[in-house]
């Protein structure tokens, strides 16, 4: 058996004026020649330990040996052996693709003869020799992360370190990004893979589950996996109470974990328990309960305990219009830059009470379609409406109907999360008693009593979520927009995120979203599968799914049928799109 690349020997990793070690008495090894995953939730020190291993940061304490180099004795060594592509996209924007990679060429020092076959080799293998003109910034989230990987390979490393390298992207370029790492390990690389994608923890040769800087598991995914069978069931037939069967059914305490899938409920029972008759989990009602095969991240969701018990405590019912008119709704929607058409008569109507998921590649237009849909964008032609009113003839009275997340946290850092909610309250209209009243109802719906007076850009990740879907919704819009609100963040974090919006959909609350995460699409009533400017399908995920099955293929995923539709309506697109 080959010598491990890195060798990790009683690390402890403390920050000043840290009261807990962000890395804790860890001791591993990873192996040449495969792909090893780092998974946790947010906070649990996947990029700390990343930056250990790339000689970034001193250990505390013990050490970390990297192709036989000691980090802290022989950085410089270390550095010659790895590759490391960061979490945020670390290029320069305004410089090209070749730009770029002649930086970080003279940065590393390849140089002379080599440089012309190096380029030539990373362009191919990336498949961005088309591109090299293209300013980064104007990449989209595929092309970015492949740049990012090109600009690692430039010194063919020994090991390769990628910090969630898929966050952000679409199923169809994260499957492109792991066909090119499967790739690098047939050439003998070994991959430290951080992922917030637990599905892709499946891909993995072993794993290290991390939380609050300690092993949980360290080893095969798929003996992980194995620990859950007889403890994940499907609860179907509840129809449109699925969202209220699963509020209860996760404040039960035998019952650890609990998701949306399509038309069912997937439950996961605590290791001695079992699963609840159907008759308790929905009174009144003719469900099914059936066994089904465990994944990773059921396994991974109780080994941190399960799932928070807390749901959401507003109050009231949203007010609702008088016309009848769909709560949102888009005609024809065209915007052209230039001679490009980013959005094609793209039209749809929204349920008052329901999901809808707008799905597609990066580049395909979804973005665009979306920010029309939110008033951020003047369409070229068409029009969109909220609640009845023309958000470009009647913009304040539309935006008044609307709350809106966007997708990066958009809030004020250097302000506490009083002052954030009472800015954004007043930016709402919302004044005097009305004004105040609406600020604590938020705080106490959201659990932010005790951060009311820490900035909000200090806080942890799931309180910036919760933070702004409080912003979002203070003013009690009967449409809420969600622009990828979940990007890189943990499953538990998701899941109390969906937790809040099933609960706001319960009192009328129709919802928009936009997301990379199939998992999470399911969560939706109906999806918009958008596609070089067009709106290719729209219908129940379930029902996509259905529309790809086949012989070979019985029980698709959703995101077998993004990528399979995707596919179907121009061969080219997955190439184009990534």
């Amino acid at each position: 058996m080959s010598a491990p690349l890195v060798e990790i020997s009683g690390l402890q990793k403390r920050f000043d004026g840290g009261t807990e070690p962000a890395i804790a008495r860890l001791s591993t090894v990873i192996q040449p020649g495969q792909v090893t995953g780092l998974v946790g939730p947010d906070g649990a020190g996947k990029t700390t330990l990343m930056r250990l291993i790339a000689g970034l940061l001193a250990p505390s304490e013990g050490s970390i040996t990297v192709c036989g180099f000691d980090t802290l004795d022989n950085p410089a060594a270390v550095h010659d052996v790895i590759g490391y592509m960061p979490q945020r996209f670390g290029l320069y924007e305004d410089l090209t693709v070749l730009e770029n990679l002649v930086l970080y060429a003279d940065l590393k020092g390849v140089v002379g003869p080599a440089r012309a076959p190096t380029f030539e080799r990373l362009l191919a293998f990336t498949d961005l020799a088309r591109f090299t003109d293209r300013l980064a910034g104007k990449l989209s989230g595929g092309m970015k992360q492949k740049l990012g990987l090109a600009c690692a390979m430039l010194k063919s490393p020994r090991l390769l370190l990628l910090d969630e390298p898929s966050v952000g992207v679409d199923p169809i370029s994260r499957r492109e990004l792991w066909r090119m790492v499967y790739q690098l390990i047939g050439e003998g690389v070994g991959v430290v893979w951080s992922t917030a994608y637990l599905d892709e923890a499946e891909n993995c040769a072993d794993v290290i589950v991390l939380n609050e800087g300690k092993v949980l598991y360290s080893g095969d995914p798929h003996a992980l996996t194995a620990t859950m069978a007889g403890r994940v069931f499907h609860v179907r037939g509840a129809g449109p109470e699925r969202r209220d069967l699963l509020a209860r059914a996760i404040k039960r305490p035998e019952i650890v974990d609990g998701v949306m899938q399509g038309e069912a409920v997937r439950l996961v029972v605590a290791e001695t328990a079992s699963v609840p008759e159907a008759a308790e989990l929905a009174p009144g009602r003719t469900v099914s309960v059936a066994p089904i095969p465990p994944r990773f991240e059921d396994a991974f969701v109780a080994l941190l305990g399960g799932q928070s018990k807390r749901t959401l405590s507003l109050d009231g019912h949203v007010s609702d219009n008088h016309d009848g008119a769909p709560p949102v709704e888009a005609k024809a929607l065209t915007r052209r830059f230039g001679d490009f058409t980013a959005a094609d008569q793209i039209s749809f109507e929204i349920r008052r009470g329901e999901i809808f998921g707008l799905l597609g590649p990066n580049g395909a237009g979804k973005s665009t379609t979306f920010k029309m849909m939110c008033g951020l964008l003047r369409p070229t032609s068409g029009a969109a409406r909220v609640d009845g009113l023309d958000l470009y003839s009647a913009p304040a009275a539309a935006r008044a109907r609307l709350g809106y997340m966007a997708q990066k946290f958009s809030l004020y850092g250097d302000l506490s999360v009083r002052q954030n909610l009472e800015f954004f309250a007043g930016a709402y209209g919302l004044w005097g008693a009305k004004k105040r009243a609406a600020v604590e109802r938020v705080i106490a719906a959201f659990d932010l009593d005790a951060h009311v007076n820490d900035n909000a850009g200090g806080l942890p990740l799931g309180f910036k979520q919760r933070l702004a879907l409080a912003a979002a919704v203070m003013h009690e819009p009967p449409v809420l927009f969600l622009d990828e609100p979940t990007s890189g963040v943990d499953p538990l974090t998701r899941r109390e995120f969906w937790s809040f919006i099933n609960a706001m959909v319960g009192r009328g609350v129709t919802v928009m979203v936009t997301t990379h995460f199939m998992d999470e699409a399911e969560y939706c009533d109906r999806v918009a599968l958008i596609s070089r400017g067009k709106c290719i399908a729209i219908d129940a995920p379930e029902a996509l799914q259905a529309s790809i099955r086949t012989e070979a293929l019985p029980n698709p995923t959703l995101e077998d049928a993004f990528v399979a539709l995707i596919e179907a309506q121009d061969p080219e697109t997955a190439k184009a799109a990534a």
